[in-house]
């Protein structure tokens, strides 16, 4: 635009010069042409640049700034659940057998109902079978554990515990866990990392997230392989983990554990277990449920609870 007008301006003007020097007419006619055409400089946008590929997000890179990424997920979660740890003293409760003959029919014979008190500290317990009406079976020390050759539990076992090398008796004391400190903490840095778990795939389903696992090593120790978890408090609701079905002799088997969870006085409990047994085992038990029912948290119980070498002397004041 601004060489037209520089053009015009020259145009306009030689017909004064043009009266007097016709040499100077010629090139005044001769640098309008000149800029008529030189091209102007282009006012339109600027080609855009071709778009820079950006890798796709990996397990532990969160989606957006709002939402964790699913490794930092799985150890939310499992630090929701410790901050319940350690559970209270003692633990009450019914625990209740269900499971299916080889022929698809209940088997009553493998299939009971017990009453528990649990010491939590070691998971000493008196145990009773409960029959008809009042009867009630003989004082049994117990040990109730997950990945033993005994009933899982207490409701208060911590899912997250890695499963045992190999099996131990019922004699055999675990180490106690951590107890909470009594300590005045000024402030913490907190760091939440994972050396047992890879995140798989994580989803949204209603409420919960949903996390697959895959374990980084010793897959028979680390033996969870997914959970559900409340999407905002992180609380933990289900989660199906590998065990084992122990049967006469020194066979097992494997088992999937479908664990549900629930909460009483703040506490994380186990309400129900199911069971599907794997490796190609078709015996009784091929399915199996555990109920949990009945549970409670009494300040004190009898010492001699936890002691078997005591109950002979107390069976008259035995609980039912």
């Amino acid at each position: 635009m601004r060489c037209f007008t520089v053009a015009y301006a020259l145009f306009s003007a030689i017909p004064s010069f043009a009266a007097y020097t016709p040499s100077m007419t010629a090139m005044l006619l001769a640098l309008a042409f000149a800029l008529l055409a030189t091209p102007s400089p282009s006012t339109s946008a600027p080609s855009p640049k071709p778009p820079i590929a950006t890798p796709s997000p990996s397990a532990d890179v969160p989606v957006d700034r709002a939402t964790p990424s699913p490794l930092r997920t799985l150890g939310l979660i499992r630090a929701q659940f410790r901050s319940h740890r350690p559970p209270p003293p003692f633990v009450t409760y019914t625990i209740e057998r269900k499971q299916l003959a080889s022929n698809g029919f209940p088997d009553y014979a493998d299939s009971y109902i017990d009453h528990v008190w649990t010491r939590t500290v070691d998971r000493a317990s008196l145990q009773r079978r409960v029959f008809r009406d009042y009867a009630r079976g003989e004082l049994e020390f117990n040990r109730p554990a997950f990945n033993e050759p005994r009933d899982p539990g207490p409701p208060t076992a911590d899912v997250f515990e890695p499963a045992p090398v190999k099996p131990h008796p019922v004699e055999f004391v675990p180490t106690p866990e951590a107890q909470a400190s009594t300590e005045i903490v000024i402030g913490t840095v907190r760091a939440l990392t994972e050396n047992e778990y890879d995140v798989q795939e994580r989803t949204f389903e209603g409420g919960d997230v949903h996390l697959k696992l895959l374990p980084r090593r010793d897959p028979e120790r680390n033996r969870i392989r997914e959970i559900f978890a409340d999407q905002k408090t992180y609380e933990l609701h289900k989660v199906i983990a590998n065990d084992r079905l122990y049967v006469q002799g020194d066979k097992n088997y494997g088992v999937i554990f479908t664990i549900t969870m629930g909460m009483l006085k703040g506490y994380p409990i186990v309400t129900k277990v199911h069971g599907d047994v794997l490796d190609g085992y078709d015996g009784d038990g091929v399915k199996v449920d555990y109920f949990f029912r009945d549970i409670a948290f009494p300040d004190t119980l009898p010492d001699w609870y936890f002691d078997k070498r005591q109950y002979a002397q107390h069976r008259a004041e035995a609980p039912k």
